[in-house]
């Protein structure tokens, strides 16, 4: 029995004829005196299909597929996406190449069953974008990565370097962010444990999130800004916008800058940590740190802003302090030991996240760091994973109380962090 043709199938074994049908109803819509309405374009689609060669060469089958592909293309400025950006069950979009087009729904990875009729339809999807937030993106500045004004985080590669056509990753966010409640609910963390570190972000710890890619670092991050007292002042750096940190009133929220076509009015992440701290910050919030600014970042907690926090990307807690040595060493010309000594003194805890084969992010160990003798850290594990899959308290008592002490917040603890 033979199965019936997708719609991916069809729109490329029928992208030239699509192209033109799109092309023309465009044209109608722009001379058209008042804006058609989603029911009068899909009208227009119809008439257009029918009128066409496609009436007599389609299977039946195809025929609400292309008239879909057309409409769709003319109705909404975003073409095909228009429908996956407006489902708020889609949370990340990825499109390798005009016929790969997949999707991250309810923590699934599943591949969409549709196509850009071409590179070009796809490079303009892209552009279009990029103008949206006043970038450039063409064959001598082929990369794009910009926050737009919904909030959505967008990625986009032209073919100039991607091999496989242009590269499009939309990332987006909920308009209410997640909260530590929420992820108890999902399993990413136990309640003791939860209490435990909202006790440690009140008293001001510097706590360092780590994860790999798509871990849930800074849905994490928010969640814990929760416990930041709302009269203190807190100075946030990002390198595109994502925290949404609504209690606190008295902050300044910073976003970096790209250079622009001329190569001019770059504007750094190192550049902002070092103006952030002529603003009498009580403490800083770093999104994540990737390369130099990493250097700023650990003088920022080490010179009296304790709570302060970032993110980073690693695969355990002792392969991200790895790479923060790695990181801080390529803009600086002091001694690896000395630089191990600096961030043994300015990190208090670090949490480490991962994202499992079923999509789910959770909480894999916290640790906290006691120091360092310039060639080892050491590293007291409070929770760690289980072989069960599930987080629980090591036994081993916070070593450092001195602020929970002084904020009265010691006998908050639970677990077994507590030293009874």
């Amino acid at each position: 029995m033979k199965t019936r043709t997708t719609r991916k199938e069809t729109v490329i074994r029928y992208s030239s004829e699509i192209d033109q049908m799109v092309r023309n109803l465009r044209r109608w819509v722009t001379e058209s005196e008042e804006k058609p309405t989603e029911h009068e374009i899909r009208s227009m689609a119809e008439d257009a299909f029918f009128d066409s060669n496609l009436a007599l060469d389609a299977k039946i089958s195809e025929i609400t597929d292309i008239i879909n592909s057309v409409s769709e293309r003319v109705a909404c400025r975003y073409g095909i996406l228009g429908g996956l950006l407006e489902d708020p069950a889609v949370n990340e979009i990825m499109v390798n190449g005009p016929n790969m087009i997949f999707i991250e729904r309810n923590r699934q990875l599943v591949q969409v069953d549709d196509a850009f009729t071409s590179t070009e339809e796809l490079e303009e999807i892209i552009r279009m974008f990029a103008s949206d937030v006043h970038r450039e993106i063409n064959e001598a500045n082929p990369i794009v990565d910009a926050r737009l004004p919904s909030g959505y985080r967008v990625n986009g590669v032209l073919t100039t370097v991607a091999l496989n056509g242009p590269i499009l990753t939309i990332r987006k966010f909920r308009e209410k962010p997640i909260e530590l409640e929420d992820l108890i609910s999902n399993g990413s963390l136990t309640r003791e444990c939860a209490e435990d570190l909202s006790a440690l972000v009140r008293s001001g710890y510097n706590i360092f999130i780590s994860g790999g890619t798509s871990s849930g670092k800074t849905t994490f991050l928010n969640a814990l800004t929760a416990a930041i007292d709302p009269g203190e002042r807190v100075i946030i750096i990002e390198d595109s916008a994502e925290l949404m940190i609504t209690h606190i009133r008295n902050k300044v929220h910073m976003e970096c800058r790209t250079a622009n076509s001329a190569g001019k009015g770059e504007i750094t992440m190192e550049r902002l940590i070092r103006t952030s701290l002529r603003m009498r910050p009580d403490r800083i919030i770093v999104g994540e740190v990737r390369g130099r600014e990493v250097v700023d970042m650990i003088q920022a907690m080490n010179t009296g802003h304790d709570g302060s926090m970032s993110t980073g990307h690693g695969n355990s807690i002792r392969g991200m302090l790895n790479r923060l040595e790695t990181m801080y060493l390529t803009d600086s010309q002091v001694s690896v030991s000395s630089v191990r000594s600096q961030i043994a003194n300015a990190v208090d805890i670090f949490v480490h996240l991962r994202r499992d084969a079923g999509g789910s992010r959770k909480v894999n160990e916290i640790a906290e760091l006691t120091g360092s003798d310039g060639n080892e850290y050491s590293l007291n594990y409070l929770y760690r994973e289980g072989t069960d899959g599930r987080l629980a308290p090591t036994g081993n008592p916070l070593m450092d109380r001195e602020r929970l002490i002084r904020c009265g917040l010691d006998g908050r603890l639970r677990g077994n962090l507590r030293n009874d």
